[in-house]
């Protein structure tokens, strides 16, 4: 199933996005709020100057009389003045003006109130009944300076609050996504034979029911592969006291035939009854590998049941082609159950003498990182058919009898303990064979 992208990214970029936007609208209102309150500032600053200083100019002009010109107020000491003002009649004549003015910059006619021009804001107040006009000019360059000023002192803490902000929703999304990772760590390190419920501690309540909904599943399928596995185990060994039972009838009458064909026929049916009660162990046997109890608590060394196994083949097949080669670091302490190892082995072994050239021998090797290889002569396996012989009642081409299941309990005991199992062919270091390689778990 195709994902369509982590969820703790998607969170944590949403919430960071989702932040850094509520700051910048934050600041950007604010900076609103700040622009309008400087503008009434502003203002309320041109009106009082106005209002003190109308009275001022109106006693000056009186007592300079009529026709006394223009006056320009002089500068005390020389700085930037943001105000500027005139002093007018109703005609618009200059009576008084402020050192740096430019009459200009002024409309023609004088009025009272508020009012703009593309570089200033003004504001004028009449005297002596609408005769004399003062107006009051303010740059709007001034106050665009000072609302960027105010505004810039907002922005400059988002450097630093953003990027913290954004690291501490990284690491909030982070941590109470932990609970999920691990849920879903959980599943993927289960092993094959693992069907115990999942135990995620502090798991959100969103994921709660899909946890308990796996949970449900896996009983479900323990329950359906324990009644599998517990039918295949009791099948099998109710099968094997009626196989060697009916062996055993059919060898007496062998043994009794004449020569002719009913002594071919039972000889016939002992061969039959001999291949079914191997079958019959077989199923056992990958019964006992798909049940677990494949790892024992303490570790062990498996070398007496290595040197036992071997032995016994060379019993019982009264063969010298089987060698055993250990290097002098060779360990083999693991916590494979001993019986589950002793499976294990007598499959790979039992694999490599049916279906190895006959008269070649069969080479098992233990290496000192715990490494058992079986190695068998014999063509070279194509990588097909390599690939599929770890399959239950797999074969490759061979004329040989068998059930096919030697390897697939191979590769379940070691799935299922935490192993490692790999078929080569050509056998390492030759151009030719067939190699079973094993590494043991821990």
């Amino acid at each position: 199933m195709k994902g369509t992208g982590s969820l703790q990214k998607r969170l944590g970029i949403g919430l960071a996005v989702g932040v850094t936007v509520m700051w910048l609208l934050a600041t950007l209102g604010t900076a609103l709020v700040v622009r309008h309150e400087l503008d009434e500032a502003f203002d309320s600053n041109l009106q009082e100057a106005a209002q003190r200083l109308l009275p001022l100019a109106v006693i000056d002009n009186i007592e300079r009389g009529e026709g006394a010109g223009t006056r320009i107020v002089t500068d005390l000491d020389d700085h930037e003045e943001y105000l500027t003002y005139l002093v007018r009649d109703v005609s618009g004549e200059i009576l008084l003006r402020s050192h740096d003015v430019e009459p200009a910059e002024f409309p023609p006619t004088p009025s009272r109130g508020f009012r703009e021009t593309a570089t200033h804001r003004l504001y004028g107040e009449a005297a002596i009944s609408g005769t004399v006009y003062i107006e009051v000019a303010e740059p709007l360059a001034h106050r665009r300076q000072a609302t960027f000023e105010a505004v810039a002192v907002l922005f400059f803490p988002l450097l630093v609050l953003l990027p913290v902000s954004l690291l501490g929703v990284w690491w909030f999304v982070r941590r109470n996504m932990r609970p999920v990772l691990a849920f879903g760590d959980e599943i993927e390190t289960r092993g094959g034979s693992d069907l115990s419920p999942l135990k995620v501690r502090s798991i959100p309540d969103e994921i709660a029911p899909m946890a308990d909904a796996v949970n449900r599943l896996l009983d479900r399928l323990r329950r359906t592969l324990e009644a599998e596995r517990s039918f295949t185990a009791n099948s099998a060994h109710e099968l094997r006291t009626p196989i060697a039972a009916t062996l055993a009838q059919t060898q007496r009458l062998l043994a009794d035939a004449p020569e002719g064909a009913v002594r071919k026929r039972a000889q016939q049916i002992e061969a039959s009854l001999r291949d079914l009660a191997r079958l019959s162990e077989k199923l056992m046997q990958l019964a006992k590998a798909e049940g677990g109890g494949l790892l024992s608590q303490k570790p062990m060394d498996l070398s007496e049941v290595l040197a036992h196994v071997f032995d016994d083949f060379r019993r019982q097949w009264n063969t010298e082609q089987l060698r055993l080669a250990k290097s002098e670091d060779a360990s083999l302490v693991s916590h494979m159950d001993p019986d589950a190892f002793g499976i294990l082995m007598r499959n790979l072994i039992e694999n490599a003498l049916k279906h190895g050239e006959p008269g070649k021998p069969v080479e098992i090797s233990v290496s000192g990182d715990g490494r058992i290889g079986v190695v068998n002569s014999g063509p070279v396996v194509p990588s097909d058919v390599l690939a599929r012989l770890k399959g239950r009642f797999e074969r490759g081409a061979t004329e040989k009898k068998g059930s096919g299941l030697g390897l697939a309990i191979a590769e379940t005991i070691l799935t299922g303990a935490g192993g490692e199992f790999r078929l080569l062919s050509p056998a390492t270091g030759r151009n030719d064979g067939f190699e079973a390689v094993v590494r043991l778990p821990g």
